[in-house]
This record gives C-alpha cells, structure tokens and sequence, in this order.
C-alpha cells in the first residue's frame, strides 16, 4: 500500500476520533454496538466511503500478490480473526438464519428473487450482495433497500474503530475492501435484527471470505461457467470444486442442472461432506397445475434463476417450521446423475408475489427514454454473454417498429480481470451492431468527486489500453466477417481540435464502426446526442466529434428513428451508465 493511503487513512481516522471524542480502551471492552454513532457533518457518507477505499488494493501489489499468493484455508482463519476482534464469534452468525449462493452465473439475480420471496411472507430480511453499481451502501440491503447513507456511515466507523484498537503487532489492523464490508454486513444484520440474511459469495466458495458462515439454513449453487481463471481455475469442474466449498454437513443444499463434469464434482464434494445435495427441477414442474409464473427479471435464463430461489425459500421456510430439523423430501428417489430432485410444490401466492417483484438493476434491464432504448446487462462470461444475446435478440423481435427514419444499434462494451474479451465479442457479433463502442469503467476522466467509484486496483493506463485492445478485437471480427460497412465515406468536421477519443487505428486497418471513448459520460454523450430526456448533461465536450467515425454517427444519431443500446460485458460499465441515466440512484 502506499505510503500516501496510508497518510490519508491515518489523517481521515485522526479526524473521526478527535470529532468523536472516543474513549477507546473502555470502549474495546463494551464491544461494537456500544460505540458512539458519529453526528458530525463534517464526517459524512462520502467521508466513510472514502475512508472504505484506501481499503483497496492498489494495482501494483494486486499483481505481486497474485503472483505470490498464499495459503487461502490461512486466509480464510484471517478473515475468523478479523470477526473476533470485531467483537463476534462465529457462532453468532447462527443467529442470521443465512441463506447461502454461490454460482457464476445468475447468484445474484437467485439471490434477488429468495430474498423477494421471503420478504412477501413479512419477513424482516438482509441481503449481502456484490458488487454495486452506484453507492457501495447497495451490498448491505434490509428490506430489499440498500441501508441509509446514515447507517452506513454509524455502522462503518463502529467498525472501523473497533478494528483499530485491537489491532496489535501481530496483525494487520485492517482487512482488505471486500472481508471488511462483509463484517460490516454481519454487524449490520445482526443489530438491527433481520429474521434471515441472504448471502451472496464474492468469488468462488471454498475460500471465500463468507465462507466463514458454518451453519447456514441451506446452500445454493447458480448455474456454472468460466470466469476467475485465475483464482478459481481453468476448467468448469475446478471451479465446481470451488463453488462446493460452501457445503456444510447435514445442510440442505441445491443447484440448477449444470454440465455432466462439474455436476459431478458438485455431488462428490457433497457426499463427502455429507451435505444432502438436491437437482432443482424445471420450473415448468412447478407451473404444472396453476397458472404460468411471472418474473420481475426478464431474459428466458431467469427461470433458472427463478426454480432455484422458489426451492430456497421454500426449504427455509420448511427447516423454520421444523426449528432447523430434517431434510427436504425428494420428488422421486436419485434419478439423474445419482442426484435427486428437489421436491415439486405448488408455489403459494407469497412465493408469485415476490418472484413478480424482484427487481435487480443492471441485470436484464430497459430503460426507455423517447428514441434511445438502452439494455443493460452486466454478462461478463461466455455463457451469460450467450444468455444476453438471446434477450437482446428476442427484446428487439417484440419491438414496435418505427414508421420513419432508420434505426441504429449500438454496443457499449467493457471487460476487466481475467475475462477473454476477444471470445466475448465474438458471441455479440449476432446482435449486428451498427457502431460498437468502448470505454473504461469510469463515470468521468476523473472520478475523485465521487467516492462510491473510485477504483484503485487498476490503473488509468491499463484501462485505457484495455479499451484499445477490445478495439482490435472487434475490428479483426468485422474483418473476418467481410460485412460492408454501413456507414461509409464519413466526412470530417470542419476546424476540429483535437478529440477526446483515444487515438484511432489507421483506416486501412479499422473498421469504421468502432470508437473508443475515455469515459462512460462521453460516450453516452455521443451515444444519445442530447435525446434523451433525463440524460442532459450541460455541453458536450470539446472535440468529440473530431475523428471522421464519431463525426458521421453523430449525424446518423441525431436522425434515427430508433436507437437501440445494449451495455454489456461489466457489472462496473452497468453500474456508471446507470449512475448517469438514473441521477436518483446517486442521492
């Protein structure tokens, strides 16, 4: 970490203590909840997100750590000391009554849909998600709502001290970004007395930090795929075997229909464990008999999602009647790679309100705003790429059609970690975009007025460079498609200065389609051309329309009859268009 973050945390917690006038030794001894809350307005939500940030791994030890990562079970007994000297053991986490998922794919939108469910029922419930789109607060939701900037502020400095006045030489004093807001959660859910928390792993299971849940109610495992290669490994059955980490003896525990491979692995890990591991069946079973099912979330992969969480909540509900006891009866006795079904049931009215209600923003979602429809996906593996294909696909087969002017289909696109960018947009190559354009996941050249996204494990010249490479990608695709090009014989604006797009690529070797833009604000600028009625930034800046391609859409833009944008590839890309097209998220 470098010395500056170190500076600034040590300025911003000075600050906290002396406004707080902390007696810190009698207050170590009343534990976390005894803390004062903080009433300054000087030291505000920003302030505590700020402080949660110099929390974050800069990019540079990011990449040493990879290099030289240590035993994960020693970080995981880390993570159980990190809870210790917050003031909990882990048997006060039983108390929570957790809901456990994992998956690659479609654990949060699972999640979503339990969490709605339960809630329909008059349940007092917490959700702990990641990560967030706009405001941080969005991971710890009570009630299906993220907590108050106030909470969040009481809660985070509660912890914050306490983690400093009991750190010792021994120890870091304070855990990394991630393990830190998952304490949090736990304090959070346990002081204001939720009846059930849902819990979303961060990245795979086994060593997850949220791994240090022990007695969950029941366990889910998503649909499974490739993503985090280089944490969880290169095949869908290692990743499996680290999705089945969460498994826990005599806890019930379900997962959709995954590949033959990693379905194995998955019943393996929960024999050994001795985990009952049940096969959700189809959520047409459960439709059998009643009306269809309605889902709040939209895209054909969401059933999956959905008989997943209908089995979730339904075993928590049974295993609360039963006061934790016995296991859920099977459909019919092991049938499918030796698994058996989860029981088929009727859902109750509760269970259609909730899944009819779930919302879940960034995943599957359309926003219609006069001309523009924007689609927002956050999809950043190989299959949920596909999944988002077919929505996007079948989203425009539903549409009405203009009755004059032409209509024009743009791709937002970003990918970040380990991802393969290049496979990605091959999948998007269907979608027959007009223009395909990139930018990092930055709201704005520069992001310091907003805490909430601030990035520190990455560096401006390697997202920028990404951007460029995601370029060339989707050029050598559109070469080797030999499509012509729709928009050709752009014509320069006259007395342009110089752009605000990163330098394009020679035109014998570019496809005259693609742009790459330095933030998300400017390409949406350029995207909407002032048509969207909330999206009204003040002046578009200066030179973006210098270069030939941006100058030429933007006539074409500014005269469709329909433009339809699909932003895809990353949660983080989601997450700042949302935070400019949807002002109110950011209040």
């Amino acid at each position: 970490m470098s010395r500056a973050r170190s500076r600034l945390r040590a300025a911003l917690f000075l600050a906290a203590a002396s406004a707080r006038g902390v007696t810190t030794q009698v207050a170590a001894r009343r534990g976390l909840s005894a803390w004062p809350v903080p009433q300054e307005p000087s030291m505000e939500y920003q302030d505590a997100v700020r402080m949660l940030n110099t929390l974050q791994t800069n990019a540079g030890y990011l990449e040493q750590v990879k290099r030289q990562r240590g035993d994960p079970q020693t970080q995981l007994e880390a993570m159980e000391l990190y809870l210790a000297r917050s003031g909990l053991q882990v048997e006060d986490l039983d108390r929570l009554n957790i809901i456990h998922v994992t998956g690659t794919k479609g654990k949060g939108s699972t999640c979503a849909f339990t969490e709605c469910i339960l809630r329909s029922y008059g349940l007092k419930t917490g959700f702990f998600s990641s990560p967030h789109l706009v405001q941080v607060r969005e991971r710890i939701r009570i009630n299906g709502q993220p907590i108050s900037p106030e909470l969040f502020t009481k809660y985070f400095w509660r912890l914050y001290h306490r983690l400093e006045e009991t750190k010792d030489g021994s120890c870091v004093s304070m855990p990394p970004y991630f393990r830190f807001l998952t304490l949090m959660a736990f304090h959070v859910f346990l002081q204001e007395k939720v009846d059930l928390a849902v819990v979303e792993v961060g990245i795979g299971g086994a060593y997850d930090c949220t791994n240090i849940i022990r007695k969950p109610v029941v366990c889910g495992v998503s649909s499974l795929g490739i993503d985090h290669t280089s944490l969880l490994g290169d095949t869908v059955e290692k990743i499996a075997w680290q999705k089945g980490g969460i498994f826990k003896q005599g806890v019930p525990a379900f997962t959709v229909l995954q590949p033959e491979g990693p379905l194995a692995v998955l019943r393996d890990r929960a024999q050994q464990i001795s985990c009952p591991l049940y096969l959700c069946p189809m959520l047409e079973a459960l439709e059998e008999g009643g009306p269809p099912l309605t889902l709040g979330l939209e895209g054909e992969h969401q059933r999956s999602n959905a008989a997943l969480a209908l089995q979730l909540a339904h075993c928590w509900l049974q295993r609360q009647d039963r006061h934790g006891a016995g296991e859920p009866k099977a459909s019919r006795p092991g049938l499918l790679w030796q698994l058996p079904l989860a029981p088929v049931f009727q859902p109750t009215s509760h269970m259609r309100l909730g899944l009819r209600n779930t919302e879940w923003p960034g995943r599957t979602q359309v926003l219609r705003r006069g001309p523009l429809t924007w689609y927002l996906d956050g999809a950043h593996t190989a299959s949920s790429v596909q999944a988002c294909v077919r929505w996007f696909r079948q989203a425009l087969q539903g549409r009405e059609r203009p009755s004059g002017g032409p209509e024009v289909r743009v791709l937002l696109f970003n990918a970040t970690g380990d991802r393969d960018p290049a496979a990605l947009l091959k999948l998007l190559q269907p979608c027959q975009f007009d223009y395909a354009v990139f930018c990092p996941n930055l709201t704005e050249v520069s992001s310091t007025g907003n805490a909430d996204q601030q990035n520190f494990t990455v560096t401006l010249d390697q997202v920028l460079l990404r951007c460029l490479e995601h370029q060339q990608h989707w050029n050598h695709l559109d070469e080797e498609q030999a499509s012509p090009d729709l928009w050709s014989a752009p014509s320069p604006e006259p007395g342009g200065s110089t752009s605000l797009l990163l330098a394009p690529h020679p035109p014998h070797t570019c496809s005259a389609s693609s742009l790459v833009f330095s933030c998300i604000s400017h390409a949406l600028q350029w995207i909407s051309q002032g048509r969207d009625p909330i999206f009204q930034p003040p002046s578009p800046p200066k030179g973006l329309l210098t270069h030939p391609v941006a100058y030429s859409g933007a006539s074409i833009l500014r005269e469709a009859a329909a433009i339809h944008v699909l932003v895809t590839g990353s949660l983080h890309l989601v997450g700042g268009v949302l935070k400019l097209l949807e002002p109110a998220l950011s209040q």
